[in-house]
């Protein structure tokens, strides 16, 4: 017999469905993993009762686009996106990630997924590119792990990159792979894990990495797999990449996918943010998708993406995270308000921009449509239990409760929510994860052999680069996730190279002015 649980006498209940229904002092019955009906006074029966009052209930958010890998990159400064273009963003960053093991991964996913669900997130896509001899071809099977014990739901994007880094991509070759072993690999997951039926916990997404590091062969095999299992397709496009793609193809990235064929409604794109208005066409003609990814936007100082402009062509939206390396979070209450105030930005000179309401919706119906899942994002009967409470009874709501439906986006909700349940099971609920171990996994993914095998310890100046044409000295410190004394490779020359050409700069290390950077040893260049 399945589980009831009626959610009792909630403040209000936006609902985000057809109507756009807010219902005040209502109910939600749940029977098993769906919403069996949604109303004032509903009959409790044997349900067990969850007391609402004083909570806004809103439908789980739908995040479109990250990388958990990225997890142990956070507050990373020395590969700061904010400082680089994307291509040197990419060519720096792959000199991290080409270190990454199994284990890194599953405490980053779980590390992920806890900030995900804690912050009202109950379905995630997850592009997961990174393969490196350390993982092996283990990545989503260890991100399956983590989905299972934290409860939530998960698409894995299996990504790839094809593209020898001497034919011109940003990849080092020991993450390189043949498409014929991608295509593998992608079967083995679809067998092993892909659910297409309604409510299904975890399935499968073919998402090679992008056009610029893949070979052309690899998003043709794409599509033809895809298509014959019936599964949907993901890539990185139009997020800076379009002048590399000129030089190599002579067209830009959105021509170069309708001349291979890889358009459809069957595939979204994440970022987008590089689409021209003459390009909105083809997008919307295909009912192509974009998940907008607004910290990466802001971070690397890049175009606002045009949500009224796309949205009146007919092009679906969505919102994501992105990764950790570009956003240092995934809290998708966060993404949803940055991402209205972007918008907002521009507000008059593009002669509006979506309420705050319609990005909430962005991020529930708009995320489910996008990834062909229409049984969730709504609060109503019939679709998924996945839905998430607010305590307006705090203080710092207090005047501000004049609209649950824009609360979200316009206000912010600046800590955890109070309640969150996916597939009808209560997941997180008064700051505490139910049915894991918190402390317990926050200790192993702080203890766990990260890359080389040693925990991180707290960072310390390495190099000291002196800019004599600002006047300014910037102190360079470097976290200590992936390396150790004993690595043979430093990544502090390739950054801080940079700063020294084009500055003139002068280095030293531990206080001791020196006149070139080579003085700096690997052993000295990640001080672990």
């Amino acid at each position: 017999m399945r589980e009831r649980i009626l959610i009792r006498n909630a403040d209000a209940v936006v609902t985000c469905d057809p109507a756009d229904r807010v219902l005040y002092n209502s109910d939600i019955l749940i029977c098993g993993n769906r919403i069996e009906a949604v109303g004032s006074n509903l009959a409790a029966g044997d349900a067990q009762i969850i007391d609402a009052a004083g909570k806004y209930v809103y439908p789980g958010l739908v995040n479109t686009h990250h990388h958990f890998f990225q997890a142990f990159v956070r507050n990373l400064m020395t590969i700061d996106r904010s400082e680089l273009t994307l291509m040197q963003w990419l060519d720096d960053i792959y000199k991290v990630f080409v270190r990454i093991d199994g284990d890194v991964i599953f405490y980053a996913s779980a590390a992920c997924m806890a900030d995900l669900i804690k912050h009202g997130c109950t379905c995630s896509v997850d592009h997961q590119y990174c393969y490196t001899p350390a993982t092996g071809k283990q990545g989503v099977d260890r991100q399956m792990e983590a989905a299972r014990l934290m409860g939530f739901r998960f698409v894995a994007a299996r990504g790839t990159n094809t593209l020898p880094r001497w034919k011109g991509s940003t990849i080092p070759d020991e993450m390189c792979e043949t498409t014929a072993e991608y295509l593998d690999d992608c079967q083995r997951l679809l067998a092993l894990y892909h659910d297409p039926e309604p409510f299904s916990m975890r399935q499968i997404v073919l998402a090679p990495c992008q056009p610029i590091n893949c070979t052309e062969d690899t998003f043709l095999e794409t599509i033809r797999l895809a298509r014959s299992a019936g599964v949907h397709m993901h890539t990185h496009l139009c997020e800076g990449e379009n002048s590399s793609m000129v030089r190599r193809f002579g067209v830009r990235s959105l021509e170069w996918c309708r001349r291979i064929g890889f358009v459809g409604s069957d595939i979204w794109l994440a970022h987008g943010r590089e689409t021209l208005p003459e390009e909105y066409a083809l997008l919307a003609e295909n009912r192509m998708g974009i998940s907008h990814c607004p910290a990466p936007t802001m971070l690397g100082g890049s175009e606002i993406l045009d949500i009224p402009g796309m949205r009146e062509a007919g092009i679906p939206i969505s919102l994501g995270v992105d990764g950790c390396a570009t956003n240092d979070g995934s809290n998708m209450l966060d993404t949803l308000r940055l991402a209205y105030l972007m918008q907002t930005f521009l507000s008059k000179k593009r002669g509006g921009c979506p309420s705050p309401y319609e990005m909430l919706k962005l991020a529930t119906v708009g995320g489910a449509e996008m990834i062909g899942r229409p049984e969730l994002g709504q609060l109503a009967a019939g679709k998924a239990a996945d839905l998430f409470m607010v305590d307006a009874r705090r203080l710092e709501y207090a005047g501000a409760l004049h609209d649950p439906a824009s609360m979200l986006a316009k206000l912010g909700v600046t800590g955890p929510v109070w309640l969150t349940m996916i597939n009808g099971r209560v997941v997180y609920r008064d700051d505490h994860l139910t049915g894991v171990d918190e402390a317990k996994l926050l200790q192993e993914g702080r203890s766990a052999p990260v890359c080389c095998g040693i925990p991180a310890r707290p960072l310390r100046p390495i190099a000291v680069i002196h800019n004599r044409r600002k006047g300014k000295c910037h102190i360079w410190t470097f976290s200590c996730f992936s390396m150790c004394r004993r690595s043979s490779m430093s990544l502090a020359v390739p950054f801080t190279s940079r700063y020294l050409r084009h500055n003139r700069s002068m280095a030293g290390t531990r206080g001791r002015r020196t006149g070139a950077l080579s003085t700096i040893s690997p052993a000295q260049s990640w001080c672990c």
